[in-house]
This record gives structure tokens, C-alpha cells and sequence, in this order.
């Protein structure tokens, strides 16, 4: 691994989990996350993806945390990437956050 935290390689990579839910929405777009890929979030705000081995998955697995389903993860106006529990979808399955109509 390269100059990240595993920490924060988990959390990004882990990212995925909540594409799911989003698909009720129209006009969603899956992620294309693959299984052989890392992604990762840095310091200073950049994204990266990363070709995986399985030499050393139990190093990367450890201080990992599962991503719970039903997640948001979003970037704020100040540039941070934010993660939010809880509903984000209406009843109908549009988005509770998208755009003012």
C-alpha cells in the first residue's frame, strides 16, 4: 500500500455498500466498484483507485469497519467527504436531498 492510512482506504473503499437503496431512485447511477480495486479518499480531498492484491488482505482487513446499508456518503461545500445513517430516500423513492423542483 501506498501513502494512505488504511483507515481511510476502508472507509472509501467500503463506499459501496450503499448503492443498494440508491437504485429506487430514478435517474440513479450505480457505482462501478469492483472487487480487485481500492479506492481511496486522501488528505488533501483527491480520489484514487488502486489494482488489489490478496498477499496482504489480513493487513487491510484489520481496523476495517463494515459500512452499514442504508449510508449516504457526500461531499460538503467545504470540500470534506461526509457520511450520514438514516433515511435519505422519501416514501416514493425519490431523493430526500436532491434539487428544488
Amino acid at each position: 500500500m501506498t501513502a494512505f492510512s488504511t483507515k481511510t482506504f476502508a472507509i472509501v473503499a467500503a463506499l459501496g455498500a450503499c448503492t443498494g437503496p440508491a437504485l429506487a431512485q430514478t435517474g440513479a447511477t450505480p457505482w462501478e466498484l469492483k472487487p480487485d480495486m481500492g479506492y481511496a479518499y486522501d488528505r488533501d480531498g483527491k480520489t484514487y483507485s488502486y489494482k488489489m492484491g490478496t498477499s496482504n488482505a489480513g493487513e487491510l482487513l484489520k481496523g476495517a469497519k463494515k459500512v452499514p446499508k442504508g449510508t449516504l456518503f457526500f461531499i460538503g461545500q467545504n470540500g470534506q467527504l461526509y457520511m450520514r445513517s438514516g433515511p435519505y430516500l422519501e416514501g416514493d423513492g425519490k431523493f430526500k436531498f436532491g434539487p428544488d423542483q
